[in-house]
Parts: structure tokens; C-alpha cells; sequence
């Protein structure tokens, strides 16, 4: 593994943000947000531009990626009441790191044009140790360029790999999902994707299912965006040849796909953005939300009446089959106006959900008492 120099401070006492100083206008949004009953929600972090997360218990903290800045970003919370009592910066001059991981004591940064690993003990000695790359094969492209991680039960590395255009014909692994050994040899396990920014694996399966947002300027209604189910590896999920499994591009509408596709198990409305997916796998909520679904929409920007900006709930029996979709939270959008856009999903320990906000630069938490 190719050793590099990456800038890596952490400051712990230079506090960018902190939940305790929510301000009356973060208050009066918050009240604009709709949920079950008995759910609540509260600002965990401040953190701007907030991305795609990962939650690491034995150290009370929470790593942000970031699409803008070069910089990661951790909030800890050493008292574990739901709000973070230190925020720091972490990185900076990076490429757009947007995707985090977090296995066996190492941190995982994903770059646009690469994936590289530091080891953490503890957060004080945060930057001491060499950064490591353990994969640079990624398209250098800043056109949906910002990478998405996740490890699944075998202690895979899986990296999104977006398509550099709205509509065309990729190359090499544009396009796809690549997948990791634990010696970090690659293999493309998905293929045929426009643009995934959320994965997650079913808490029983361990199967894939990731979101897919579809292309633009075909309509205000065309095409659908997606959930996808991997259930198998190699599959092709039709673009560029479908958008939302059964719409046919205009560019590729001639054309017939080079092997078999698959359609999406959810179809979401057109442009709503679908990011981070996140499985409940805790006991705080009711019992019936274990191993369902939930869904960031980030939101439409070129449609004429917006939608989206809101986080769905995908119920799903214990096979991982979908039974339904329903709104979980909405509220981010006021008639034609957003103030926030939800990004990544993640659970923390004690059941509660955290949802990032790369508009509003929060972190939200979800949490349910009778």
C-alpha cells in the first residue's frame, strides 16, 4: 500500500460548531418537520455542508464527509445525551471526501480519485499515524465524483462509483459498485448505475440494496429514481439504456441493452435525489420499524414543482422484500422553498437515527419515547 502525506489535525478544544447553542431560527425549523407520533427531533451537530457519515461508538464519536472544503469533520458525544459537545475539522485540502468508514480501528476516506485508511487509538492522537491508499482505480472526474463507502459483515469494502455525465455510455468501472478484499483486490459487483450515493446491506440477508438517482432534463416525471436490490453479483441495473427500470433514454432509445437488466425494487417520483439508506437495526423505535428501510431525499433542483427533501420509510418483511413506502419525515420543504436537504442515515447506538443535512449544515437525530 502506497504510504502518502495527507494533512490531519485534530483540535478537539477549537470547536466549529455545538449543539448547544441552537439558535431560535434552528428551532423554529425544526418545528416544520412532521413525524409519527411520539418521534422527536433535535440537533445532534452543527456541521457544514454534512454528508455521508459513520457512527464509532467505542470513541462516543461520529466522522462527516464533506463534498466541499477538502475536510472531514467529527463530533463527539463523551456523555452520549444526543448532542454533540465538540466538533472538529479534521482533514483538509482533500478531493471532495465525501464517503467515511470506520473498521477494526482505522478510519476509511474516500476521495474522488481514491480510498485511503489512517488508524485512530484515539482521538487526542488523531494524525500521528501515515495515511495508507488501498485503492486509486477510481475515474478522476468530478461529475458525480463524490464517493460513497460502506463495509458489509466479511469486512468488504464497497465503493460507489458514479457515472461522469447525465446521460452516456461509461467506461472501465464508471457506473458501478466495486467491492474490496481484505487484501483490497477489486471486483465490480454492479454495473449499469447512473449515480449511487447510499447503500446499505439487510440486516438479515446481508444482501446490498442501494439508491440510484436518475437522469435529468426528461420531464418533470421521468425518470423514476430508485432502490435497487443486489442480489447477486454482476447484475446490470439498465443505465444508460433505462432510467426508474422502464423509461428508455432518448440518447439510447434505439438501442438495446448489451445484457439482461434489472428494475428497482422501490420507485421513487422523479428527481426527489434519493441518498442514504439506512436499516433500523435498534430497539427504540416500535417493533415494527426492525429491518425496514429508511431513505434521504435530497430533493429535485430541476423540476418544476420541487419534491422530494423528506425521508421515507420502505417496509420490508424479514427477507428484505419490500411490502410498502411511506413518508417518514417531510417538512424540509415549504411550498416551492427548501431550507435543508437530508443526506446520509445512520443509527446510533442507543436506536436514535442521525440524518445530515448538507444545506442547512446540521445533524438531526431522530429518537421515540411513549
Amino acid at each position: 500500500m502506497l504510504k502518502v502525506f495527507i494533512y490531519l489535525a485534530l483540535i478537539l478544544g477549537a470547536v466549529i460548531g455545538n449543539a448547544r447553542s441552537t439558535t431560535a431560527q434552528s428551532a423554529a425549523d425544526l418545528s416544520k418537520i412532521n413525524l409519527p407520533p411520539n418521534f422527536k427531533i433535535s440537533i445532534f451537530a452543527k456541521i457544514p455542508n454534512a454528508r455521508s457519515m459513520v457512527v464509532v461508538s467505542e470513541h462516543d464519536a461520529v466522522f462527516v464527509g464533506n463534498r466541499r472544503g477538502g475536510g472531514v469533520y467529527v463530533a463527539v458525544d463523551k456523555n452520549r445525551d444526543g448532542r454533540a459537545e465538540d466538533i472538529a475539522q479534521i482533514t483538509s485540502n482533500l478531493v471532495m471526501p465525501n464517503g467515511v468508514a470506520w473498521k477494526n480501528g482505522f478510519l476509511y476516506i474516500a476521495e474522488q480519485h481514491r480510498v485511503f485508511r489512517i488508524q485512530v487509538p484515539d482521538l487526542k492522537s488523531f494524525g500521528r499515524h501515515a495515511a495508507e491508499v488501498i485503492f486509486q482505480d477510481l475515474p478522476n472526474k468530478s461529475w458525480h465524483g463524490w464517493r460513497y463507502i460502506a463495509f458489509d459483515e466479511a469486512q468488504r469494502l464497497h465503493i460507489t462509483v458514479g457515472s461522469p455525465c447525465n446521460i452516456c455510455r461509461t467506461r472501465s468501472n464508471e457506473g458501478t459498485i466495486i467491492r474490496l478484499d481484505k487484501n483490497y483486490r477489486a471486483e465490480v459487483i454492479a454495473k449499469g448505475i447512473r449515480n449511487s450515493v447510499g447503500m446499505d446491506f439487510h440486516p438479515r440477508t446481508g444482501q446490498l440494496y442501494f439508491t440510484d438517482n436518475g437522469a435529468d432534463f426528461m420531464g418533470d416525471d421521468s425518470p423514476a429514481d430508485e432502490l435497487n436490490h443486489l442480489s447477486k453479483t454482476g447484475q446490470h441495473f439498465g443505465f444508460p439504456y433505462f432510467g426508474g427500470g422502464s423509461d428508455r433514454t432518448n440518447d439510447f432509445k434505439d438501442q438495446k441493452p448489451t445484457e439482461p437488466t434489472t428494475p428497482p425494487v422501490v420507485k421513487f417520483r422523479a428527481h426527489v435525489a434519493p441518498l442514504g439508506v439506512h436499516f433500523y437495526r435498534g430497539t427504540q423505535f416500535p417493533k415494527q420499524y426492525r429491518s425496514d428501510a429508511f431513505v434521504a431525499q435530497h430533493g429535485s433542483w430541476n423540476r418544476t414543482v420541487p419534491q422530494g427533501y423528506r425521508i421515507m420509510r420502505i417496509r420490508m418483511d424479514e427477507k428484505g422484500k419490500v411490502l410498502g413506502k411511506e413518508v417518514f419525515a417531510d417538512g424540509w420543504l415549504q411550498g416551492n422553498s427548501s431550507w435543508g436537504r437530508p443526506v446520509d442515515i445512520k443509527e446510533l447506538p442507543d436506536g436514535s437515527l442521525l440524518v445530515s443535512d448538507d444545506s442547512a449544515g446540521v445533524i438531526y437525530r431522530i429518537s421515540y419515547k411513549e
